[in-house]
Order: C-alpha cells, then sequence, then structure tokens
C-alpha cells in the first residue's frame, strides 16, 4: 500500500509581531502552544515577510511569486485568473483543498467571494474582508454558495471550531487546509484591538517591545488588547492539536504557523504596516510534523515567498520552476551553501519602495516620483533608509547619507538590484540618499563580518 501523503494545514495570523513569542524572548508566556511546537519542530527565527500588506503577501502566499509578478502588489486587486496557487498543487496531488478565515484577493466586495477568484480551493468557508464582514462577537462567513453563516462564539474560536469540524470530517483523504485568521489585527471601523473579556487586562502595563518604548505610537492603548488576541490565538492552536491527537491524525499532520505581516503601532507611519522595519516585516514562523520533526532552530533568513515551496517540497510534490522562493528543507538537513544572504521586501500603498534584510542591514529605497496605490514599480529610486541591525536592533537610528555608510551603501545597492530583477523587475536606477555633512570622520569595515 502507497503511503498516505501528509495533511497540510496553514494556520495563518494577521499582523502579528515576531516579538510575541516565547521562543523570540517575550516574557508573558503568551504563545507556550507556538513555542512547544517550534521546539519539537522547526523554528524559523528569523522569517520576513516578502510585502508588509495583507493583500500582496497573501497573495505571494498563494501563488509563491512576488507581488510584482502576480500582478497583486496592493490591496483590491485579485489574482489573475490564470494564477496557480497552493490549492491547484495539491489538488493535482489527490488532496482536498480547503479555505477558512480571510481572503483579500478578491474585487467583488468585502463577503463572498464567486468561484472564479477563490484561487482554486474546494471547500469554501471564508469572507473577502473579514474585519468587514465581522467583529470580535459577530463572525459571519460565506459557503460556497454564497450563503451567509454567524458562527458563535468568539471570532478565533469560531473559525477553529470550523477547523476542527472540516477535519473530522475528512479523515479518509489527505487534505490542505489554510485558516486565515485576522487575529490580532486591529477591528477597523473602531481602530481597536478587541481581546476576549478580561484577556487585556492581563497584560496592561507589563511589557513593551524595545522599539514602542522608543517610539511610543499607538501601543500604550492597543498593546494590551493586541497580546491579548495573540493569546487567544495561541490556545486556539493547541485546541487545533489536540482534535488532531483526539483523531489519531496528529502524527499524519504538518503544522504550518506564520503571519502575513507585523505591527509597527504607528510609530514608522500613519498606520500599523507598509514599513520596512522589522515590526512591520519580522513575523513568526514554524513548521511541525513531516520532515520538519526535530528540524530545531533555523539562523539562515527565510522569507515568506520560502514558504510554498517549501509545503510542496514537504508534501512531496514536485516545485514548480516558475515559484520565486526555495524550499527550506535542505536548511534542515544542513545544506544552506547556496542560501541567500539577504531577503528581498517589496513596499506598496504608502509608499512605493524596496529593501533588503542581511542578518546585520537593513536598506531600502523609496520612488519619489511614483505613487504607492497607483504603480507597481518604477526605474527610479532614492536610498531612504540603512539600519545597522547589529548596533540598533531597535532600528532607531537611519545611517542612510553617512559618509561613513556609503561603502555598505553602495554593496547593499547592487546586491539590491540584483534581487530586484531575479524577482523580474526592471534593473532600476538608485540614488544615493543626500550626504549629510560632517559624517565621514570613521569608515565602518565591510571586509569581515558586514553581513
Amino acid at each position: 500500500m502507497a503511503q498516505k501523503r501528509p495533511n497540510v494545514i496553514v494556520f495563518f495570523t494577521d499582523q502579528q509581531r515576531w516579538d510575541t513569542t516565547g521562543l523570540h524572548g517575550n516574557p508573558l508566556d503568551l504563545t507556550p502552544n507556538f513555542d512547544r511546537l517550534a521546539l519539537a519542530g522547526a523554528d524559523v527565527h528569523t522569517s520576513i515577510t516578502c510585502q508588509p500588506v495583507c493583500g500582496p503577501a497573501r497573495a505571494c502566499l498563494q501563488t509563491g511569486l512576488y507581488a510584482t509578478e502576480s500582478g497583486c502588489y496592493r490591496n483590491d486587486i485579485p489574482l489573475p485568473s490564470e494564477s496557480r496557487t497552493l490549492a491547484h498543487y495539491f489538488d493535482d496531488a489527490g488532496y482536498d483543498t480547503a479555505y477558512i478565515g480571510k481572503w483579500h484577493l478578491s474585487d467583488e466586495g468585502a463577503g463572498p467571494v464567486s468561484k472564479a477568484q477563490r484561487g482554486g480551493y474546494d471547500y469554501w468557508l471564508a469572507s473577502n474582508i473579514l474585519e468587514f464582514t465581522s467583529d470580535a462577537y459577530d463572525m459571519v462567513m460565506y459557503d460556497g454558495d454564497g450563503v451567509a453563516h454567524k458562527l458563535p462564539g468568539y471570532r478565533v474560536d469560531a473559525q477553529t471550531d470550523a477547523m476542527i469540524r472540516y477535519i473530522n470530517d475528512h479523515q479518509d483523504r489527505p487534505f490542505f487546509l489554510f485558516s486565515s485568521f485576522i487575529e490580532p489585527h486591529h477591528q477597523n471601523h473602531r481602530d481597536d484591538f478587541p481581546a476576549p473579556p478580561g484577556y487585556a487586562e492581563r497584560y496592561r502595563g507589563r511589557w513593551l517591545p524595545p522599539d514602542l518604548a522608543a517610539l511610543g505610537g499607538s501601543s500604550h492603548q492597543h498593546l494590551a488588547g493586541y497580546l491579548g488576541m495573540i493569546k487567544r490565538l495561541d490556545e486556539a492552536l493547541g485546541r487545533l492539536v489536540d482534535a488532531l491527537i483526539s483523531l489519531g491524525m496528529l502524527e499524519d499532520t504538518i503544522i504550518v504557523f506564520t503571519s502575513d505581516h507585523g505591527n509597527h503601532f504607528k510609530t514608522r507611519n500613519a498606520e500599523y504596516k507598509r514599513s520596512c522595519h522589522d515590526a512591520s516585516v519580522r513575523v513568526p514562523t514554524m513548521l511541525y510534523g513531516g520532515p520538519f520533526t526535530g528540524g530545531g532552530r533555523i539562523s539562515q533568513l527565510v522569507s515568506l515567498i520560502d514558504l510554498p515551496p517549501t509545503l510542496l517540497d514537504a508534501a512531496g510534490i514536485p516545485v514548480p520552476e516558475r515559484m520565486s522562493g526555495r524550499s527550506i528543507l535542505p536548511l534542515i538537513r544542513g545544506q544552506a551553501e547556496d542560501w541567500p544572504h539577504e531577503v528581498f521586501i517589496q513596499m506598496s500603498e504608502s509608499q512605493l519602495g524596496r529593501a533588503i534584510r542581511s542578518k546585520r542591514w537593513k536598506y531600502a529605497v523609496t520612488a519619489p516620483d511614483k505613487h504607492g496605490w497607483n504603480d507597481a514599480s518604477s526605474d527610479h529610486y532614492v536610498e531612504s533608509e540603512l539600519y545597522d541591525l547589529l548596533a540598533d536592533p531597535e532600528e532607531l537610528h537611519n545611517r542612510a547619507g553617512l559618509e561613513t555608510h556609503r561603502a555598505v551603501c553602495d554593496v547593499l545597492r547592487s546586491r539590491l538590484i540584483r534581487r530586484m530583477i531575479e524577482a523580474n523587475e526592471a534593473e532600476p536606477v538608485i540614488e544615493p540618499a543626500p550626504l549629510i555633512p560632517g559624517s565621514g570622520q570613521l569608515k565602518v569595515d565591510i571586509e569581515e563580518g558586514w553581513l
């Protein structure tokens, strides 16, 4: 008898910072289930989104293509009808496919999504923009016929119940289940982070990330509710694992946990994301089960664009050459010789920008003569930010324009241009940042350890 292929479950959160997990040093015990699974599986310790805004990040994760390659470079752009998604690849391999939660890849409004715009998923219980069709205790999603269903309970719990029902009903064939939560994203219509009763109170005034301690933003108002939402998400992850254990399915299932982007609490621009900073682009990611069991901590930088080929590879499905990322399974096997030294980030809407992040440096550029909503790319950029993450992990001191760091910028500029070309963008001109007078007393040594 042929060996049964593993079930694959994606537990996808929205706007979750990397430093909310215990594995990243958070002191509040918010994520014991995430931490336990990551320790038993693979902890992608430095996981970076390739596009820090909802729709484009989702397009990257569904297609394995950069946002400008799929055309979904900002919100409110549907996946092109010819797109090949994870659902198509898993379906071709004999999997049942299901999508539950927030989609944000349709242009048909906030609620129902037509079959033509569902990316090939078979089972459907979702809203295009879930934050517009639901609230913390008013969870409404739409089935494959476009019929509205109000699910009882706190929104995280209601969606988790739907996941467990699906799993219970699909024990006979391998399935690929993608569940996209809205939490811990804010509730848009009132700019609030609605945790369950009593949860925000647990965390008020107890912890503040260093970047928010320095910059403030809206964190004093909103951080406690945000953390309460994350606590409930982790409890839901634990419930999911309990259900798999009770059904005898845990050993046959791969669980992937990640998020679309982080949350800088209005410290870097007028809202919560769409910037190059780690608070906006670094996310928690772990993989459990199958080939990830005992994978340990992955120290290399991994992009969200690497997860689609990783999921296919882990399920024994050939990875299409057209995908822009690469499977991380070689990293788990200790084969990291040719792994890239940096990850590539595209930014839209609030700006038209590009960035790369290495272990030590963050280098970003913007297109001053383009509009972040109307334009997907540019042939002309100007250096906007350079951060030394070794000396300044909170990214409080922008070194772009310092004569001392000109050589660093020159090397990073060439690397960024190379990554843009690899993403099928035209080779741009990147103009140096205006020189800051009197900034050339010391030079940064880039000969060793500068990455």
